[in-house]
C-alpha cells in the first residue's frame, strides 16, 4: 500500500486483541517500516520498483530485524510515549523480535494481493497472491482492523480505569 497508515489497522487489531503477547511499539513500527522502499522511490528518486526487494519475505526478514534493533535501543523513550497512552508492557527482546517479524511479514502478505510487480517469495519470481482478493477488500480489512483495534484499546482503558477506582 503506498499509503502506509493502512498497515496500522491490522497492527492495532492484533496488538490489542492479543495484548500483551505482541510488543506494541515493535508491531506499529514493523507494520510500516517496509514502506521505506516506495517512499525512497517516490520521493527520493531511488531506482527500482515501488514494491521491490523489501516487499519480499526475505527483505521483510531483514527489515524485521532492523525494526527489532530500533525498538530495543529506543525502548526507554518508547516506554515514555506508551505510558502517555496508558500502555505498560514489559520489554523482552524475544517478544520484540517475533513481533517485528510478524509485522513485516503481514505487510508483505497484505501488499501481495494488491501489486503484480511484487515477488513476495523471492528468489522465486511472480506473485501468486496478486488479485486473489479484490483490492477494496484489503483496504477494508485494514480500516476495519484499525477500528476494532482502536475499540479494543478504548475497552482496555475503561477496564484499567475501573481497576484503579
Amino acid at each position: 500500500m503506498p499509503f502506509t497508515p493502512f498497515h496500522f489497522g491490522p497492527a492495532m487489531l492484533f496488538v490489542f486483541l492479543f495484548f500483551p503477547f505482541f510488543d506494541v511499539a515493535a508491531l506499529l513500527l514493523s507494520s510500516v517500516i517496509v514502506d521505506v522502499e516506495p517512499f525512497g522511490v517516490l520521493f527520493l528518486g531511488f531506482p527500482g520498483p515501488l514494491h521491490g526487494f523489501l516487499h519480499t519475505f526475505v527483505g521483510a526478514t531483514i527489515m524485521g530485524i532492523l525494526a527489532s534493533f530500533l525498538v530495543y535501543i529506543l525502548q526507554l523513550p518508547v516506554q515514555r510515549i506508551l505510558v502517555l497512552f496508558k500502555i505498560r508492557q514489559e520489554t523482552k527482546i524475544s517478544r520484540i523480535v517475533y513481533t517485528s517479524l510478524f509485522g513485516t511479514y503481514s505487510h508483505v502478505f497484505l501488499d501481495s494481493f494488491l501489486y503484480a510487480e511484487m515477488n513476495p517469495f523471492f528468489p522465486f519470481l511472480g506473485n501468486p497472491l496478486y488479485g486473489l482478493l479484490p483490492g477494496l477488500w484489503i483496504y477494508m480489512i485494514c480500516m476495519i482492523g484499525f477500528l476494532i483495534g482502536f475499540l479494543l484499546y478504548l475497552f482496555r482503558l475503561v477496564i484499567l480505569a475501573n481497576d484503579t477506582v
